[in-house]
């Protein structure tokens, strides 16, 4: 089991109500089922829509095994200009 820093930005920081927090999971869908239970459905809503980086590197594997001591940033689609 991984000790996941996981770290909001934009809308999902909003929809969490937190700028991060700190959970134990093996996987990342462990780690997201974790967090949506904790903080409600307004946060599972824009999870489906973010981008994920594990350790600076993005990921879309979300049955993919977490190591320990890992950070997660959540990363909604940002609009540029």
């Amino acid at each position: 089991m991984a000790q996941v820093v996981v770290r909001y930005f934009a809308a999902a920081r909003a929809a969490a109500g937190v700028s991060e927090e700190v959970v134990d999971a093996e996987t990342i869908r462990e780690c997201l089922s974790i967090v949506t239970t904790t903080r409600g459905p307004e946060l599972e809503r824009v999870l489906r829509v973010c981008s994920l980086l594990v350790d600076g590197l993005a990921v879309h594997d979300r049955d993919r095994r977490l190591e320990a001591a890992t950070e997660m940033d959540v990363l909604p689609p940002f609009a540029g200009g």
